[in-house]
């Protein structure tokens, strides 16, 4: 039997080879978001400066308004195709987020849910999300038709939003539920002042209302 002729790798090393294709394979991945980011991004409904997203993700563009400074994260699923999801400023979502700005029909007897379509659904079926300025959006959190994210709110990772949230608290659990404000009223006041102009800032009776309406709900 004849000996098996030895192969010759040269004088690179195999981990040096490797790692050279795997910056190629880096600078391909980067080039295509580039690319296909450049490409879809005029397919928004709208969209302000400092837009980022994902663009593996899944969105219905035309229904989808971004304002300004706002990361979409990685991998998010935005989907309205009958009403409309608004992102206002300074805005960051974690990966895997979800919004879903619509709903089935499910009261139909005698029919398969299946077979009901966009046609028979009624207004209240399809609603949009609204989320305020300064908000997060934690990993994988999904928001259901008809929230608004108030403004200053977190959303903690894996929350399942089905109802409003208000300003500058912050919301966890299935479903999700407010379980404490980040500051004070003083302080969210503060907070307002140095961010917003006069007109814009939340007022102390606003504020207030909110959390007594919370304490309530948490007394009860």
């Amino acid at each position: 039997m004849e000996p098996v002729p030895h192969i010759n790798t040269g004088s690179v090393p195999l981990n040096w080879r490797s790692s050279r294709f795997g910056y190629i394979h880096f600078l391909y991945k980067m080039v295509r978001r580039d690319v296909l980011t450049k490409l879809y991004r005029p397919f928004f409904g709208a969209h302000g400066k400092n837009f980022s997203f994902d663009p593996d993700g899944a969105y219905s563009y035309g229904n989808i308004y971004v304002g300004d400074d706002v990361s979409l994260g990685a991998k998010p699923i935005l989907l309205a195709t009958r009403s409309l999801i608004h992102i206002g400023n300074k805005v960051m979502f974690g990966p895997e987020v979800t919004i879903i700005g619509g709903n089935r029909n499910t009261s139909y007897v005698g029919r398969f849910m299946a077979d009901v379509t966009d046609n028979d659904k009624i207004p209240g079926d399809d609603q949009g999300v609204v989320i305020d300025d300064d908000v997060w959006v934690g990993t994988r959190a999904v928001l259901l038709n008809g929230v608004t994210i108030g403004r200053g709110a977190i959303v903690a990772a894996g929350a399942v939003v089905t109802r409003s949230v208000p300003p500058y608290s912050v919301i966890a659990g299935v479903p999700a539920k407010v379980v404490k404000f980040r500051w004070d009223i003083d302080t969210i006041l503060q907070h307002e002042e140095n961010l917003y102009p006069p007109e814009k800032r939340f007022s102390r009776d606003y504020l207030e209302k909110y959390q007594r309406e919370l304490l309530q709900k948490v007394t009860e």
